[in-house]
Order: structure tokens, then sequence, then C-alpha cells
């Protein structure tokens, strides 16, 4: 076995990490737009930034894991095969 591969998640739960990776960058990014928005960037804004995305991180994966068969079924009627 490879050593690299020893650290690599099996093929078949690509969707769910596809899920977690795009909640995670997406959370981060609303996040530190909205706040930035409606609050300022103050001395404390990328404390302020870490302590929202721990709530909106866990909350984004799930529902991106729970839209995930809305939006393939979306894709498939939208685009052409």
């Amino acid at each position: 076995m490879n050593p690299t591969n020893r650290w690599k998640i099996p093929k078949r739960f690509t969707p769910i990490v596809f899920s977690f990776y795009m909640a995670a960058i997406m959370a981060f990014l609303m996040t530190a737009v909205i706040l930035g928005v409606n609050t300022g960037l103050g001395h404390d804004y990328l404390l302020r930034v870490l302590r929202a995305y721990a709530l909106a991180a866990p909350i984004g994966f799930a529902c991106v894991l729970l839209t995930r068969p809305l939006v393939m079924r979306l894709v498939q009627w939208t685009v052409s095969a």
C-alpha cells in the first residue's frame, strides 16, 4: 500500500467529502462577508468570524447533505446529457 493512500478516504464517500468541503468553504466565505457587511471590520473581526463560523459550518454541511439529491435532480433536468 502506498503511504500517501493510507490517509485517503475510500471513493464511495466522495459525495460526503465533496459536501464537507463545499459547506466548509461556503460557510466561511458567507460568514466573513455577512459579518463584515453587518458589523464592520473592527479589531475583533476575525474572532467574530471564527465564532460565527463554528455555528455555520456544521449547519451548512447538514444542509448540503440534505439538499444534494434535489440539486442532483435539478442538474439532470437542466443540463443536456
